[in-house]
């Protein structure tokens, strides 16, 4: 292994290469279908208050936020062969995330240009928690509902859009953000109605946001201020 990933992978035979940026559909329409099967089960055992269901609760919350990963990837477009399909899929997760999809497909590759690099990296604006009581802050995952609420919030109005938003998709990203009040609006009005939605996908992410802020934490945390990512980037 060389010392450098830019080094590493030009190295790599061009098979290989070409064997790793192959991409199908069927593979991911089938993980798809499993991830769906397990948050529908979980949302019926909730629903008829089988044994244990709220333990039950926290499991659908990990698998509801880690929904975030099928949405990191349909950003580089990767789970499906299909363009649409990887758009749409993204759309929806973000929505159940509260992570609009294409805004965060340019925050994503703000962060793939420069990589926890200070004042390049937009996912290092919010500082590295220091201390217990930031740490434990930081992974209830309350930071992060304000925070992405905030940014719908004014993406919808058109405000202090991100630098890192082109021009051109600027009018795209308040219109997504407008569309996820749309549907957050018409949520709202469904728990006056009843509480489903509450107990089979609000309740279930806030519980289960923690594991996913640990997780990501892991990733870049406490790594070094460098580009070349065998130094500034875990595995996990």
């Amino acid at each position: 292994m060389t010392d450098d990933h830019r080094r590493f992978v030009s190295a790599l035979p061009d098979a290989v290469k070409a064997r790793l940026h192959e991409r199908r559909t069927p593979p991911g329409l089938w993980h798809l279908a499993g991830h769906l099967a397990v948050i529908l089960a979980g949302a019926l055992w909730i629903v008829r208050g089988m044994f244990g269901w709220p333990l039950v609760l926290l499991g659908q919350g990990i698998v509801l936020c880690f929904l975030f990963t099928l949405e990191h990837e349909t950003t580089h477009k990767t789970p499906f062969a299909s363009e649409r399909l990887n758009e749409w899929v993204g759309w929806l997760c973000g929505v159940v995330l509260l992570l609009p999809f294409t805004w965060f497909r340019y925050f994503h590759l703000a962060h793939h240009r420069h990589t926890n690099i200070p004042g390049k990296d937009p996912e290092l604006d919010a500082g590295a928690p220091d201390g217990w009581r930031a740490y434990l802050w930081h992974v209830s995952g309350l930071p992060y509902w304000g925070a992405m609420g905030r940014t719908v919030w004014r993406n919808a109005r058109g405000q202090e859009v991100a630098a890192y938003v082109p021009e051109r998709a600027r009018a795209r990203v308040a219109q997504e953000a407008r569309g996820m009040m749309f549907i957050y609006g018409l949520v709202a009005l469904s728990l006056l109605f009843s509480p489903l939605l509450f107990w089979i996908w609000l309740l279930p992410v806030l519980l289960g946001q923690p594991f996913l802020r640990l997780y990501l934490l892991a990733e870049h945390g406490r790594c070094a201020f460098v580009a070349n990512m065998f130094e500034n980037t875990r595995t996990t």
